[in-house]
């Protein structure tokens, strides 16, 4: 429900603003253009034309959808890979999620980090043996090099994964 508010007044935003001027005008002076026809055929204004804006794509942290991706993206990855088991209904995972993701995303690529659901991917969970969540792997050429169970601060993270990259 809140994604779809957050997205709903994005779109708003977007939709409301001035055709941009500079670099990207003559794309948007372009589309404000009457259509090439005869008199009478439909023209788009202002109000119609939109801008759409993208950004770079977040590669260093993933959901893992199933055992072939987990073997795929964090088993066979050349890059070390930090594992968080989660659960949707966990207090604490809600906390740890994005101190981790914070601190991965500090390391510039050195170190990507793989969600993992424990109610979604029960059999991952077991076979890495994770018994409580929030669960964190640190794994390296697909063996597990270090393990923490509960929620660490921003400074203990950031030496977990030194440890992990060095």
């Amino acid at each position: 429900m809140a994604q779809r508010l957050l997205l709903r007044r994005f779109l708003a935003f977007v939709t409301s603003r001035k055709p941009p001027q500079g670099r990207w005008a003559p794309l948007t002076s372009r589309a404000l253009r009457p259509l090439q026809g005869s008199p009478g055929d439909a023209t788009v204004t202002a109000s119609q034309a939109r801008s759409l804006y993208t950004t770079r794509v977040c590669t260093t942290t993933f959901n893992v959808q199933d055992g072939t991706d987990f073997q795929d993206r964090v088993v066979n990855s050349e890059t070390p890979v930090v594992v968080d088991f989660h659960a949707q209904w966990c207090g604490p995972c809600k906390i740890l999620g994005p101190r981790l993701e914070k601190a991965v995303a500090k390391q510039h690529g050195k170190v990507v980090m793989a969600k993992v659901d424990i109610d979604d991917h029960t059999d991952l969970a077991i076979e890495y043996e994770v018994s409580a969540v929030p669960t964190v792997l640190a794994m390296k050429n697909g063996d597990v090099v270090d393990k923490f169970v509960g929620i660490k601060d921003e400074d203990q993270l950031e030496a977990f994964l030194k440890k992990l990259i060095g």
